[in-house]
């Protein structure tokens, strides 16, 4: 099998999804930084891998590519137990996983883009405050689903709770109180206490050294 190469950016909540994945489901990858505030994904080079210059990008083999986080999410836990068998419970995965994209990505992680990671809240004062409520609105609705509920789909832990997990649990970090919402942080702890859990600050060891 061909080893799996990860082009990520480290503060990423999307890079972070798959570094979690691969750690919990014990898949050794080579992770590639590509620092997107350098203009890294910019270059001809990285345009090649994906031309909508993002990261993360995943080589399943030479040359060939896998982009958009929840894509890659889905393609790697095809079979295992973090994607249902089930067709409606699978479809209910890939339900979350274009609700976070679609109501909750724009709002919570580009907040916490230009407040921690551009370090631009000031610049970005207006835009900020118009990602609020909105931003809320998607935390009101994981938040009324996990009060009967220990995951988001099946009360089994799937790659819906990894998609929504990765930027919801650094949602302080773009300006959002998540003391409004207790089953939103039990739900918290629980995804950190899974077998392989990795922080979002993790970075896997070289694969030579693995085998030093």
């Amino acid at each position: 099998m061909e080893t799996l190469r990860l082009y990520d950016f480290l503060p990423s909540g999307n890079g972070y999804k798959i570094r979690l994945l691969l750690s919990q489901m014990g898949i050794p990858y080579e992770r590639i930084e590509v620092n997107i505030l350098k203009g890294e994904s910019r270059t001809p080079e990285f345009l090649s891998k994906n031309p909508n210059g993002k990261i993360p990008v995943l080589e399943v083999e030479p040359g060939k590519y896998l982009t958009e986080s929840n894509a890659i999410l889905a393609y790697l836990s095809e079979y295992t137990e973090f994607l249902p068998y089930d067709r409606f419970l699978k479809a209910q995965v890939l339900q979350w996983l274009f609700f976070e994209q679609y109501s909750h990505e724009p709002y919570i992680a580009t907040s916490r883009f230009w407040i921690s990671i551009l370090g631009k809240a000031k610049e970005y004062q207006a835009a900020l405050a118009q990602k609020q409520e909105p931003g809320y609105a998607a935390l009101r609705v994981m938040e009324n689903h996990l009060q009967s509920r220990l995951y988001f789909v099946g009360d089994r832990y799937t790659i819906a709770d990894i998609a929504l997990f990765a930027y919801t649990h650094v949602a302080d970090e773009g300006g959002f109180d998540l003391s409004r919402f207790p089953a939103i942080q039990k739900w918290i702890e629980r995804i950190k206490a899974q077998p392989g859990y990795i922080s979002i600050t993790y970075q896997p060891m070289p694969l030579e050294a693995e085998f030093c």
